[in-house]
């Protein structure tokens, strides 16, 4: 594992395309049991190099009721993105992953993870590339996330964005996160017992 991030940390494949250049953010480890596959990291990930260091991470960590310890424990949690660099801004936000990325390296990375009990798909797109039938929108998928396990367990994006979502369907904090936070202690039953 660790010669494949070595690897992955000086890839190039798309660096033409990125305005601030390629940095890959994500960890791995071969004894991880939890699997976060989020977007792309954004910028203050793109300057700070720790994967979901933002507003974004710490939403995502309030829903898993997870401390820092936990979350960036590489040996417990691993932090694949769709894609590994930050692609720049686009007119609503920053521009969606770059496409390279999970074909070339989650094969390989998720091969090395022997141990993984459940991964959990933040946002549409690695909804889209993992599901074999998500929802017609991330508003089903994430509201049939039963459908998915015991392998996959769905969520939105936790950027602050995306309050105005968690508003129109409270269904998500009364009836997801609670499935969400039991199907992580059953994962990582040690750090929080």
């Amino acid at each position: 594992m660790n010669d494949l991030l070595q690897t992955i940390s000086k890839c190039q494949i798309c660096a033409d395309s990125l305005e601030h250049g390629p940095r890959p953010v994500l960890s791995a480890h071969p004894d991880c049991r939890l699997a976060i596959v989020g977007q792309a990291p954004g910028s203050v990930v793109h300057r700070t190099g720790v994967p979901w260091d933002d507003k974004s991470g710490e939403n995502l960590r309030r829903w898993l009721v997870m401390d820092n310890e936990t979350f960036y424990d590489e040996s417990k949690v691993a932090l694949v993105p769709m894609g590994f660099c930050y692609p720049g801004k686009g007119k609503s936000g920053d521009l969606p992953p770059r496409k390279e990325c999970a074909p070339e390296w989650h094969e390989s990375v998720f091969a090395g993870m022997k141990n993984l009990e459940l991964i959990l798909l933040v946002g549409k797109y690695a909804q889209d590339y993992y599901l074999t039938h998500p929802g017609k929108n991330l508003t089903e998928t994430v509201r049939r996330c039963d459908d998915y396990l015991p392998k996959y367990f769905p969520l939105p994006h936790p950027s602050p964005r995306n309050n105005i979502w968690q508003a129109k369907n409270p269904w998500f904090g009364e009836e997801v996160l609670p499935q969400l936070q039991q199907r992580v202690r059953e994962a990582l039953p040690e750090s929080y017992s």
